[in-house]
C-alpha cells in the first residue's frame, strides 16, 4: 500500500488523465484487501469466498499492471518511459496469460496445475512491482514527525502533586521537550505532498 500511495503521489502532478491514476490506486487497494481475505479464509475453510477473493486479487492486480504500463508510456518520467514501459507491458501480458491459464485449469478441474499457474502469476506480479524502482530512484522521500503536545494537566487536586512531580521528572529527562517528527511528507519533482 505504501508503494502504490507513493506511486500515486509521484504521478499525480504529471498525469493528464487523473482517472487513470485514481483507478490504478483503487484497483490495487481492492486487490490488497481481497488478498488479506484470501489469507484469512483458507481454501479448506471457505472455498467459495477464497476463490472469489483469489479472482479479485489477480484480476484487479492485472488491471493495475495494465493501467500502470499505459501511464508509464504516457507520462514518460525523465524520458525513461519506453525503457520502463516495454518490460511492464511484457509482464502485464505474462500476467494476463497466467490468469487465463489459471482459469482454464480450474475449469478443467486440475487444481495442482492451477496452483502452479498461481505461483507464476504471483512471481510476475512481484517482478512488475520491482520495476517501479526505476522511476523511484529520482524521487526524494522524507518523513517528518513532530509532537507539540503540552505537558499533561492534573485531573483532580488529589493527583496534582503526583502529576506535577511526574511532569517535572519527565522534563528533567527531556521527554516532554523532545521533538518527534510525525506527518509524512513526500517530495516529487516540483511538489511537496502531505
Amino acid at each position: 500500500m505504501v508503494l502504490i500511495g507513493c506511486r500515486y503521489l509521484q504521478l499525480k502532478p504529471q498525469v493528464h488523465k487523473p482517472w487513470l491514476n485514481i483507478s490504478s490506486l483503487v484497483a490495487l487497494s481492492l486487490a490488497c484487501f481481497s488478498m488479506t481475505l484470501v489469507g484469512n479464509f483458507q481454501l479448506s475453510n471457505d472455498e467459495e469466498l477464497h476463490n472469489i477473493c483469489t479472482y479479485m486479487t489477480f484480476g484487479l492486480g492485472t488491471l493495475f499492471c495494465w493501467v500502470q504500463s499505459v501511464i508509464t508510456l504516457k507520462v514518460n518520467l525523465r524520458n525513461e518511459g519506453r525503457r520502463a514501459g516495454i518490460p511492464r507491458f511484457l509482464l502485464s501480458g505474462a500476467l494476463t496469460a497466467c490468469m487465463l491459464f489459471y482459469i482454464a485449469l480450474i475449469v478443467q478441474r486440475l487444481p495442482i496445475h492451477a496452483a502452479r499457474a498461481q505461483w507464476a502469476l504471483v512471481m510476475f506480479f512481484l517482478s512488475f512491482l520491482a520495476t517501479v524502482a526505476i522511476e523511484f530512484r529520482h524521487s526524494h522521500f522524507e518523513i517528518v514527525c513532530t509532537d507539540n503536545r503540552d505537558p499533561p494537566l492534573s485531573l483532580s487536586e488529589t493527583f496534582s502533586e503526583v502529576s506535577e512531580y511526574q511532569s517535572d521528572q519527565l522534563q528533567s529527562f527531556g521527554v516532554l521537550q523532545k521533538t518527534v517528527k510525525l506527518p509524512v511528507v513526500c517530495q516529487f519533482g516540483g511538489g511537496v505532498y502531505k
